[in-house]
């Protein structure tokens, strides 16, 4: 199985850059990185070609221009690209524990969708993390908010794991499913515009497609660099469009992934 790890990103290359340091950390890699980029500026460009040249991660840049938050469309581009049959999806501002990669490998499963955690580091933790360029974060690292999150342990994670349908904590920042099953539902809907539920809406057509969430627990670890939070003006329109497919037990979207395939 050949994975294709995406990274969402806008305007922050120091975290970006944390994030693909951790990425070579891996013990196990992905086939390759694709960055989906929401329309950031100069500096996510010269990031991205400046670590291509000293980098042996396979790295492309999916980029569309900056047209407020797109992040459902931003996917779908990224993902039409994809040469893996299975799909990992970060965030920009993740930082990786070295068995990432490893572990979604180890629980992927026909038939299930992957929702991981995060472990959410403090303001002033996150500003030495990126300063000091710190990728061994731990369990006993100072500035986590949510430490238990961080415990790596394979033999909890098997009993802790579970597989229950449901739309609540859904965060494609620790993601993963197969890319047939993503293009099965036209992957992510891109009416979505603004912050919010496009991740929920995705997961809650997946899961009527018949395909299962499966929450991971103490495995495929990640560290969420503190930024502010992102804008909610467009949370109403955004619930309307989830609460229809919920109402409707949709499992396809028309404005999709078909677009850019």
């Amino acid at each position: 199985m050949l994975i294709s790890l995406i990274i969402t990103t806008y305007n922050r290359p120091d975290a970006l850059h944390l994030v693909l340091k951790s990425i070579e950390t891996q013990s196990m890699g992905p086939l390759e990185v694709i960055i989906a980029d929401d329309g950031s500026d100069q500096r996510t460009l010269d990031l991205i070609t400046s670590y291509k040249k000293q980098s042996n991660l396979k790295i492309l840049h999916s980029f569309q221009v900056d047209r407020g938050f797109r992040a459902s469309k931003s996917r779908n581009k990224a993902i039409a690209q994809a040469s893996g049959d299975y799909i990992v999806l970060v965030d920009g501002d993740m930082v990786l524990h070295h068995e990432f990669i490893r572990d979604h490998f180890n629980n992927s499963e026909l038939g299930c969708f992957v929702q991981g955690s995060r472990v959410l580091l403090s303001k002033s933790k996150t500003s030495k993390v990126i300063k000091q360029q710190i990728l061994n974060l731990n369990f006993m690292s100072s500035g986590l908010q949510n430490r238990k999150n961080s415990v790596h342990w394979n033999f909890l994670s098997s009993f802790f794991s579970a597989k229950r349908n449901y739309s609540k904590g859904i965060k494609t920042c620790n993601f993963a499913f197969f890319k047939k099953d993503c293009f099965n539902i036209n992957g992510f809907n891109n009416n979505f515009e603004g912050w919010g539920r496009e991740d929920s809406e995705f997961s809650i057509r997946l899961m009527n497609s018949g395909i299962k969430r499966k929450t991971l627990r103490f495995n495929a670890i990640q560290f969420h660099l503190w930024h502010k939070e992102n804008s909610r003006n467009s949370l109403k329109q955004n619930d309307d469009i989830m609460q229809k497919t919920i109402n409707e037990k949709l499992s396809w979207c028309d404005n999709g992934i078909n677009i850019f395939l």
